[in-house]
């Protein structure tokens, strides 16, 4: 038993390594090399899973790098435009005349705003941009949050924004995320904003996270919700069939736009 054990043990320390270099691990592939059925491979990993080593997707696993690290709106202005505009794009026609909607702060909720046809609109916002941007919009009704301003996403955030939202249920929320994993849920590197978006969230009767292909199996420091508080998630860009099948699976829909 204690042999079984160390074998384990040794082959899960190579496991972490192979993981390592290459991003990702299929069962079937390491079964072959360690010489072991599937079923001992997917017990390993629901034993390293567990350990927080990394996270499983369908048919194999990918490795969890937590993050405190958050590129500036600026940084983010000009990345991935061609993705955030086929999110925007689409985010904008499930928005019909009437709707009341919260567009969180973020340089894809920015396209979604520019990208807004519908009529007879309430929009609450805590971006200075997008209220800017919508600012001569003869068509809805602007509501700004209070709250004080972060440089660095230029997001107001604290606790008078979040208890603005106390106020209001709306129909759609748009929110933006760092990081998107089955199991870590929807997470952001800043904790503050982090509490301004969950405020967003428990306002909202349904609530899509709009986010590029690159935010799938990030995890970053400040948990928003879990994947089960979320109505859909809507993507551009390259997104692995074994991904939409490990969220489809949990009852989340993934619509890659574009």
């Amino acid at each position: 038993m204690k042999g079984d054990y160390m074998f384990a043990e040794e082959r899960q320390k190579q496991i972490s390594s192979i993981l390592n270099k290459n991003g990702s691990i299929k069962v079937n592939e390491l079964s072959e090399y360690f010489k072991v059925s599937e079923a001992t491979i997917r017990r390993d990993l629901q034993e390293m899973e567990n350990r927080k080593i990394l996270k499983r997707t369908h048919g194999g696993a990918v490795k969890i790098d937590i993050t405190n690290f958050e590129p500036s709106f600026t940084d983010k202005k000009d990345e991935k435009l061609g993705e955030k505009l086929s999110i925007a794009k689409y985010a904008a026609s499930i928005i019909k005349d009437g709707d009341t909607i919260i567009l969180d702060s973020g340089t894809t909720t920015l396209e979604i705003a520019k990208n807004i046809s519908a009529r007879n609109l309430t929009v609450i916002t805590n971006s200075i941009d997008i209220a800017e941007e919508l600012s001569n919009n003869r068509d809805l009704e602007l509501i700004i949050t209070g709250g004080s301003l972060r440089f660095n996403t230029r997001a107001m955030v604290g606790r008078t924004c979040e208890d603005i939202f106390k106020y209001f249920r709306v129909d759609k929320a748009f929110i933006g995320a760092n990081g998107i994993s089955a199991i870590e849920g929807i997470t952001t590197p800043n904790f503050i904003e982090a509490q301004t978006k969950k405020a967003m969230i428990d306002s909202a009767n349904k609530i899509f996270i709009v986010a590029d292909s690159s935010k799938f199996e990030n995890v970053c420091l400040s948990v928003i919700c879990e994947i089960k508080n979320i109505t859909s998630i809507i993507t551009s860009g390259e997104v692995a069939d074994e991904v939409i099948s490990d969220f489809e699976s949990r009852g989340v829909d993934i619509i890659v736009a574009g």
